[in-house]
Parts: C-alpha cells; structure tokens; sequence
C-alpha cells in the first residue's frame, strides 16, 4: 500500500486514539525523549541520503568523462 493512501485512511480521530495510547505506554516524561530520539534518527537518515546522492553524482560525472 501506498504511503499516501495509509495517511488518507487515517482521520482525527485515530491521530487522537494513537496518542493517546502512546501516552499511556510512555508517559509524559519519556514522550520528549522519543520524540528527540526520532529527530535525530531522521537526521541522520537525510544525512546519509545526502552522501549517497553526492557519491551517485559524483560517479555519474566520473562515467560521462
């Protein structure tokens, strides 16, 4: 399935649902260490994504010459 098409089925009331359920697992103390956590992983995500795109550039103008 489709990312998009996941997101679409998802109204807010199951966004209310999720978070609050996620609020009782955690608690409101561990919430802004998740989300922290998260940041950083995303972070380090786009990081990594970015220096593969400018080794496949880099590759790529090596092939052209």
């Amino acid at each position: 399935m489709n990312l998009f098409v996941i997101a679409g089925m998802i109204g807010p009331w199951q966004i209310v649902i999720i978070v609050f359920v996620i609020l009782l697992l955690f608690g409101g103390k561990k919430i802004p260490e998740l989300m922290k956590g998260l940041g950083q992983g995303m972070k380090e995500f786009k990081k990594a994504t970015d220096q593969d795109q400018d080794q496949n550039n880099k590759d790529k103008e090596s092939l052209e010459k």
